[in-house]
């Protein structure tokens, strides 16, 4: 078996580790922020949030809320002061359960997993959700529907720090599972039914590089997915730092394109800082994936994002961001990149932490979801107004995004801004459903719809 690493927590990376900031200074720090905040009342006639309107935190935020940003409403480098308001994590409430759009019901599927990240689900309707602090895959079987599992196993054990993982080859009858460790990526042999590995896991590529767990940085997630075709695998790996340029970074902020079995590595694209969660759009195979930004220039800036990746495509980090907007930080640095840097396709707020992403293939939601893509958001900490904590979707059009993006799942925030939820890993049910994985209260949440269509 593969040795697991133990680091230590810091920061805000995993959330049992989060540092815990005296209320009393976080009080101080929301105060103060509180008269300059953005409040989200005024829309535009089509009933999406623009500009400043669009900028609001966790009181304005609820199912069908629509927001778009764009790059004329970037802020300007310390417009504020850079935050450090970490999660006060608190038990989930008595009774308190997410919310959702009118027609949706969200339900348990399962409780008391230990550090729920990314979760994929099996041809055969199997879920496999990563349990990365503990260093394995564990995977449930809710067969009947009947919203309690009659399954739940651990799949595989003795991993390092894993969070990505993908079946090979795509389509009905895969073979091997894949995980992506936080430096390496492995595979199991697999068969459909398969609930407990049946072999030890055969090392892909070991030339990842590894992460820490670190505030601003040390970025350990690393995600795999296939191409439509499963021709090509896809690696995301994210910076070392928030902003550095040193010789640390040399194999970091960047996806990775490779056969496989490992062999024909290229760098697919780069100056992506964290992309957290990959994902292929079901119809045109592109590769998509949902980013982390830079930290400590000001409540909003710089803006996180979900991008249809471009091969070969810059997007800008650590010397530029959402287009030619130079760092302060890296004044003068590589003028010749400017021109260079793609924007990205949806700006969500800065901070939110966007980590994995989906598309809705099934068929229980309206017709209006189908190929839309859902992302978790697990919450801000650079930011005096917390902001994030939810999953929201994204409307696709003919393989597009519109720039808009939708509240879909909210509520994991206290009326005092306590949090108790922290959404992480999407995935469609082979019935439909949308799973979420929240390593807040340590759930699978199953969102269901039962209104008209």
């Amino acid at each position: 078996m593969v040795k697991p690493i133990s680091l230590p927590l810091v920061g805000c990376a995993l959330s049992a580790g989060c540092i815990h900031v005296p209320r009393q200074v976080v009080g101080a720090l929301e105060s103060h922020a509180q008269a300059a905040q953005p409040q989200a009342k005024d829309t535009t006639p089509g009933g999406i949030l623009t500009g400043a309107a669009a900028l609001g935190d966790w009181t304005t935020d609820a199912p069908g809320v629509r927001r778009k940003l764009t790059t004329a409403d970037l802020a300007k480098p310390f417009d504020t002061p850079s935050a450090r308001n970490q999660p006060r994590l608190v038990p989930r409430p008595e009774g308190a359960m997410p919310k959702v759009p009118t027609g949706f019901k969200v339900t348990e599927l399962a409780t008391g997993l230990n550090n729920p990240r990314k979760v994929v689900v099996a041809p055969n309707g199997d879920i496999f959700v990563v349990e990365s602090r503990p260093n394995r895959v564990r995977v449930l079987r809710d067969a009947d529907n009947d919203g309690k599992p009659e399954v739940n196993q651990v799949f595989a054990e003795g991993l390092r720090q894993p969070f990505g993982i993908a079946f090979y080859p795509p389509g009905p009858e895969p073979t091997h599972v894949y995980v992506a460790n936080t430096d390496s990526v492995v595979r199991f042999p697999y068969k459909s039914g398969d609930v407990k590995a049946s072999g030890e896991p055969a090392t892909i590529t070991d030339k990842i590089s590894g992460g820490g767990r670190l505030t601003g940085g040390g970025h350990w997630t690393r995600d795999v997915v296939f191409a439509k075709d499963g021709r090509k695998m896809f690696v995301s790996v994210g910076s070392r730092s928030n902003v550095s340029d040193d010789e640390g970074e040399a194999r970091r902020a960047r996806i990775f394109e490779f056969n496989p079995d490992g062999t024909g590595e290229r760098v697919y694209a780069t100056g992506i800082r964290n992309p957290v969660g990959l994902a292929i759009h079901p119809q045109t195979g592109d590769v998509w994936t949902s980013v982390n930004e830079r930290d400590e220039l000001g409540d909003h800036l710089v803006p996180d994002y979900v991008t249809k990746v471009k091969d070969g495509g810059f997007y800008g980090w650590p010397w530029f961001y959402i287009g030619g907007n130079q760092d302060p930080r890296h004044e003068g640095k590589h003028p010749e990149l400017k021109d260079k840097v793609i924007v990205p396709d949806v700006l969500l707020q800065s901070h939110m932490a966007s980590l994995a992403m989906t598309f809705y293939t099934g068929a229980q939601f309206p017709t209006g979801y189908s190929n839309h893509a859902f992302a978790a958001q697990h919450g801000s900490w650079n930011r005096a107004r917390r902001t994030g904590y939810k999953v929201v979707r994204i409307p696709i059009e003919s393989g597009k995004a519109t720039g808009v993006y939708e509240d879909f799942l909210t509520g994991f925030v206290t009326p005092e801004g306590d949090v108790w939820g922290r959404p992480v890993g999407v995935a469609v049910a082979k019935d439909g459903a949308l799973l979420v994985t929240d390593d807040g209260s340590n759930t699978l949440w199953r969102i269901s719809y039962s209104g008209a269509k």
